[in-house]
């Protein structure tokens, strides 16, 4: 496995949990802040496309959903942004929500200037936005609504807003208002994981852009974690192109124990005896004793036997299935193939060489099981982290969550 996969995992995307089949259920309310009802307020459903707005009374209402679990997003000029997770079961939902002013909007307010706020926003965007070819068209245009804040004792940056944040993606011709709960990046582990609540808005473009759109959308989209997911709830993740296998971590018995590498080390450096050691025995010298530290204490085992999923999926109830295993799941979806430019970035799973370059994933579970719906996403993203390609795509990859790839002539 390449040393530098150990220390790149994927940050997780929180989507409304949706299941998105036939289904005949509303969700109404009312919106009012301390006074009164308020009129033209902007209702989104998180990870999707779907809006509406408040009439003259503060009501609204989106009708013609499935069951499943929903975040209601509700924004409002001069309020703070309002989210709410309700689930849908076998009944109508109504929620009555009261927004808040903002304080900021009302007051002048003075802020202390950060000389090191110009590089931290860089990496948000690099760990946010992505890498990839498309992640090159993509622009957030308010960044000055994001709280940035460096922890310097545990080396954590940590990034939220409490207003929408509106990314331009003009390679797949969304316009994104995401509303950012957290974001971490720990310097230490190199672990990053962000979460929030995404609503996409299509782009206006001609007829030859929104095709050029069409084409980019499918390929975000196809071999995804999303599409993974879909196809895996859908018992069709073989036939969809997903292959796969077991890949386990093992003790480096090519390797000593540190136990004995640090002792050897503490003896060889004691006064002048070093220098002897390094010129006359190869085998006991301190140059043999640093070389040895430095090798992985643990290697990549992949079991070449493909994981069915027949036995890898379970019904956890009506409308969620769940995946438990051991070791890592790897993940490879054999459609596409990885570019050039990702293998240089150091994202690159170590593989057999007769499994050629097609795009590899892989799944380490933190706390299982991965709880999933039918439309690919994930009810708790934090069970689980990623690396490899879906450790590489990050918003400048995603589609909303009802996406179905649109087929060509």
């Amino acid at each position: 496995m390449s040393k530098k996969l150990l220390y790149l995992i994927v940050l997780k995307l929180s989507f409304c949990l949706t299941t998105f089949a036939q289904g005949n259920f509303t969700i109404s309310g009312t919106v009012r802040d301390d006074k009164e009802t308020i009129p033209g307020a902007a209702i989104y459903l998180s990870g999707t496309k779907i809006s509406t707005i408040t009439n003259n009374e503060g009501k609204f209402s989106i009708g013609k959903l499935p069951a499943g679990n929903y975040d209601i997003l509700i924004q409002v000029v001069g309020y703070l942004p309002y989210s709410k997770s309700v689930v849908i079961s076998d009944k109508n939902i109504h929620i009555d929500a009261t927004i808040k002013a903002n304080a900021v909007t009302l007051q002048e307010v003075v802020i202390k200037p950060d000389p090191n706020r110009l590089a931290y926003l860089n990496l948000f965007k690099e760990f946010f936005i992505g890498r990839t070819p498309n992640a090159k068209e993509c622009k957030i245009l308010n960044s000055e609504v994001l709280n940035i804040d460096y922890n310097k004792q545990a080396r954590v940056l940590s990034v939220n807003s409490r207003e929408f944040l509106i990314i331009e993606n003009k390679a797949l011709g969304y316009r994104i208002k995401y509303l950012l709960q957290n974001f971490e990046y720990d310097y230490r582990s190199r672990i990053v994981y962000f979460a929030g609540f995404p609503f996409f808005e299509e782009m206006k473009g001609s007829k030859s852009k929104i095709n050029k759109w069409n084409k980019r959308r499918n390929t975000a989209y196809y071999g995804s974690s999303q599409h993974f997911f879909q196809s895996l709830y859908q018992g069709k993740a073989e036939k969809e192109g997903f292959v796969l296998h077991k890949l386990a971590t093992i003790g480096n018995k090519h390797r000593q124990p540190d136990s004995v590498i640090n002792a050897n080390i503490k003896r060889l450096t004691a006064g002048t005896k070093a220098i002897n050691m390094l010129t006359f025995n190869k085998d006991d010298s301190l140059n043999f004793w640093l070389k040895e530290r430095s090798k992985p204490k643990a290697m990549a085992v992949l079991n070449k036997a493909q994981v069915l999923t027949d036995t890898l999926v379970k019904t956890y109830n009506k409308d969620v299935k769940s995946i438990n295993f051991t070791d890592e799941l790897f993940v490879m979806y054999t459609k596409e193939k990885e570019t050039e430019e990702f293998s240089n970035l150091g994202f690159q799973v170590s593989r057999a060489p007769d499994m050629g370059n097609f795009q590899v994933s892989l799944i380490n579970l933190l706390d299982p099981p991965i709880l999933f719906y039918r439309n690919g996403s994930v009810a708790n993203p934090r069970s689980f982290l990623n690396k490899g390609f879906w450790a590489y795509e990050k918003m400048a990859d995603a589609v909303p969550i009802e996406f179905k790839p649109i087929v060509f002539k």
